[in-house]
């Protein structure tokens, strides 16, 4: 009796032993370190701490030079479910948007628009389509439009463009200048310079420059 008592103490004992290791075996087999930033990635959600990300947005006319309205159609469909942008098109949930680009902002009489866009005042150029398509809500406080917005300005200036070709009557603006970056040290050589030339043009008129 016995010696069957310590042969299956044995059994247990072993079968035990061998648990324990494969478990602590798996446990360094498939150990995962915790990653730095826990969560994950959302497209065109912006994280805190992106240093310079609103900043490195050049002008929307710079992203307009290369605008594709094809592209523009497709970021377009996000909007479908709630405008289209046809030739005397219904008003869905938001208003029929042909003729929309370069008219004044809240024009159809037959659209009931929120407060924030009727009293809004101003036209759709490309700088308030812009601002608008980046974010509805803080271009007009109180809209009832819930869309979130295009951070990418790509995808506006091709949006934009689209919508231009459904009845708009903007023009496509000259890419901006490029702003000069300011050399440090040369103070005495920019004011010489700067002498010189107006020491050569004394005579001449100021020419106005026209945006």
């Amino acid at each position: 009796m016995d010696g069957r008592f310590n042969t299956i103490a044995g059994w247990v004992l072993g079968a035990g032993i061998v648990l324990l290791g494969s478990t602590l075996v798996v446990g360094e087999v498939f150990k995962a370190e915790r990653p730095e930033k826990m969560g994950y990635p959302i497209a065109g959600v912006q994280e805190e701490g992106d240093e310079g990300a609103a900043a490195a947005e050049l002008p929307i006319a710079h992203y307009l030079q290369t605008a594709d309205a094809a592209r523009g159609e497709a970021v377009f469909r996000k909007c479908a479910a709630c405008h289209n942008a046809d030739n005397g098109g219904a008003n869905g949930l938001g208003p029929n948007l042909w003729g929309t680009a370069g008219n004044t902002i809240a024009h159809r009489a037959e659209f009931s628009y929120s407060d924030a866009l009727k009293n809004h005042g101003g036209r759709w150029d490309w700088d308030t389509l812009s601002a608008w398509l980046h974010s509805p809500r803080t271009f007009a406080n109180g809209t009832k439009m819930t869309f979130a917005g295009l951070s990418d300005p790509q995808e506006r200036a091709d949006v934009m463009l689209f919508l231009n070709q459904h009845g708009g009557t903007l023009t496509i603006p000259p890419p901006p200048a490029e702003a000069a970056p300011a050399a440090a040290g040369n103070g005495a050589e920019g004011n010489s310079a700067t002498a010189n030339v107006a020491e050569g043009n004394a005579a001449a008129a100021p020419e106005a420059n026209q945006h």
